[in-house]
């Protein structure tokens, strides 16, 4: 594995102290570092030094500490001995078990979607389906295009209805994230997908779970070949910044 960078907070992240509102100071300490980090506004590796987040966000360390914590839990964070927290960096073969696990728990959330949503909801899908298509057509940056992917795996959770499957595969979807951004900005990768998934929805649509659960598994499968093989390059060849 590549060292992660060291540039401090002030250099790669702009963030406003907390006011006090309603929520916990710990909780939407919490909320601002998970949207960073799924941002890529501190990205993988980047070290998250107590005292640097003390001062941006204006709260104690031990509410950054809690909220450092909860973002371990969440496989966002990673405690590196001597080194301290960082925004965890998955390794090639943390990578590789990620998308298998990944095809095997969504194609089942495809599956039951087939089995239980109602027509609006496999409407809603459709139309989140072409909501991607439209973001891939008119080249918007890779965090609007993500956002619009994303809207079709919240359509599938919901009409799929398993609070247990949600859970596990939310955890998933948010340590694969930055994987799924350098899968979807490689060349000819965006528009595959939308071909992929216009025929996903028509499995879903005649109700055949098993081809909607196959054909998204062999989905995530192609995603997987372009992001690990871009991890590959990455590790073997550090930048200056990694080095």
């Amino acid at each position: 594995m590549t060292t992660p960078p060291t540039a401090p907070l002030s250099g790669t992240w702009r963030a406003k102290p907390l006011g006090r509102v309603t929520a916990p100071l710990r909780e939407q300490v919490v909320v601002v570092l998970r949207e960073a980090i799924l941002d890529f506004r501190l990205v993988p590796g980047q070290r998250l030094v107590e005292r640097e987040l003390v001062d941006r966000l204006g709260v104690s360390r031990t509410t950054v500490r809690e909220a450092l914590r909860e973002l371990t839990a969440e496989g966002l964070v990673t405690v590196v001995p001597q080194r301290g927290a960082v925004v965890t960096a998955p390794s090639l073969e943390d990578a590789r078990d990620l998308y298998v696990v990944r095809a095997l728990l969504e194609s089942l959330i495809v599956e039951r979607f087939c089995e239980r949503a109602t027509r609006s909801q496999v409407l809603r899908l459709v139309a989140a389906v072409e909501g991607f298509a439209e973001a891939v057509a008119e080249q918007q940056e890779i965090r609007g295009v993500l956002a619009t992917k994303d809207r079709i795996y919240e359509v599938l959770v919901d009409g799929a209805g398993s609070a247990a499957l949600q859970q596990i595969t939310d955890g998933i979807q948010a340590r694969v994230r930055m994987l799924r951004a350098t899968s979807m900005s490689a060349g000819g990768r965006a528009d595959a997908s939308v071909d992929e998934l216009r025929a996903i929805a028509v499995a879903v649509q005649a109700k055949d779970a098993m081809a909607a659960a196959s054909l998204y598994r062999d989905h995530i499968r192609a995603a997987s070949v372009t992001a690990l093989r871009h991890l590959e390059q990455s590790t073997s060849n550090p930048t200056p910044a990694q080095m």
